[in-house]
């Protein structure tokens, strides 16, 4: 299989800085800035996993994952953001070839993808007609179109032939509901969308089943083993990246605290004191580890795809939970420096709060339950029966 390019797109420091300027623009607006979306490094990172055949750079799907960690050291709610409008241009890579053909005329392609199958799908000619509501539609605001997780039958009169699937709508089709009010990843704008009753084709659907194992119908069409990794370490391992992020961007500003922060009562400066100095040590050691996790997971599951075969499901299962190892060792760094860096920390002026308010947020996210993904890790590994359902 071939790629287009070897290489990440530059996430200069730059690039970085003008996202961390914007993080509290960007936290009272509730969505991107238009400066970030107008700038040329969003596009060209948008445009990462976007097929050859549509202009894209077709790149091998681990050059995602270290552009988002760095874009978190800016701000975590636009790297997810800008994360995921690049994880589901590689979505839409899986659908029918017609369906490409239409959404990628788009550009760039932008759309929220709530993936909980909370909608429902009735049988008609030609398709489907949708209705529901659907939560966490991560920036949908300055969406072109939406995919959602809908429930689809295919014989009316047997429910054991439900079946969940993924419609692909112009956002036309979509009403928004402005309910993102919340503590961190403000910038998101993952606002609720509702559809009544609307059309949707046969080819814009595709099974979820097909993307969980790597066999979506339109991974055939691009001559790259980027379309054919599983969808849920796709997914999880792209999401823990903000992050991993954010982990390290406090251990960055803590080591810069240290050198500057009196503290009067002792008469002293922090970087005096040993024990700051083991914190920091600590949480280095830490990430380096997290990042080796990380490093051991995308090898294996890109040896395994390179050789041509699906990847088996204790293998998935233990992606998933490497991505929330990755993103509660995170949260704990982060939590542990914060307490370390004195009362300070809490002004709304001081990155360090809203990197944690962010970052608890994150850890909400379903595919990063750390009981869930340790329970059917090891179930997958000793191959006891889990639920179709679940989610690897």
């Amino acid at each position: 299989m071939t790629t287009v390019s070897t290489a990440s797109p530059a996430i200069s420091p730059e690039f970085v800085d003008r996202l961390a300027e914007r993080a509290g623009e960007a936290e009272r607006l509730r969505r991107l800035p238009a400066a970030t979306l107008a700038d040329p490094i969003t596009s060209e990172f948008i445009n990462l996993l976007v097929p050859a055949r549509y202009g894209g750079r077709q790149a091998a799907f681990p050059e995602i994952l270290d552009p988002v960690r760095q874009m978190a050291h800016g701000c975590a709610s636009s790297a997810w953001t800008l994360g995921f409008y690049a994880l589901h241009n590689w979505m839409l890579a899986l659908f029918d070839e017609q369906a490409q053909n239409e959404a990628f005329t788009a550009s760039p392609f932008l759309a929220p993808a709530p993936l909980a199958p909370t909608g429902r799908g009735v049988n008609c000619e030609g398709g489907i007609r949708v209705t529901g509501r659907w939560s966490w539609a991560t920036g949908v605001m300055d969406g072109n179109w939406v995919m959602v997780g809908v429930l689809c039958q295919r014989d009316p009169d047997d429910p054991a032939t439900i079946y969940p699937a993924l419609a692909l709508l112009p956002i036309e089709a979509v009403r928004v509901e402005d309910v993102w009010h919340t503590d961190g990843m403000c910038a998101t704008g993952s606002n609720d969308v509702m559809i009544d009753d609307v059309f949707v084709p046969r080819h814009r659907l595709v099974a979820v089943a097909d993307i969980y194992t790597g066999s979506a119908p339109g991974a055939a069409l691009h001559d790259s083993d980027t379309y054919r990794w599983p969808m849920v370490p796709a997914l999880a391992l792209l999401a823990a990246m903000p992050a991993l992020g954010s982990a390290e961007r406090v251990a960055d500003l803590y080591a810069e605290r240290l050198s500057q922060r009196f503290l009067a009562y002792e008469g002293v400066l922090q970087k005096d004191k040993p024990v700051a100095s083991a914190h920091l040590g600590q949480a280095l050691i830490r990430l380096r580890a997290l990042r080796g996790l990380l490093a051991d997971t995308v090898g294996e599951i890109g040896d395994i795809v390179a050789g041509g075969d699906a990847v088996p499901r204790p293998v998935r299962g233990q992606a998933r939970l490497a991505a929330a190892h990755i993103v509660r060792e995170s949260r704990s760094v982060i939590g542990d420096l914060l307490s370390a860096s004195g009362a300070g920390a809490h002004f709304l002026d001081n990155p360090l709060q809203r990197i944690k308010r962010d970052v608890d947020v994150i850890s909400g996210h379903v595919v990063f339950d750390y009981d869930t993904s340790r329970e059917l890790a090891g179930a997958l590994t000793m191959g006891v029966p889990i639920p179709r359902t679940a989610m690897v």
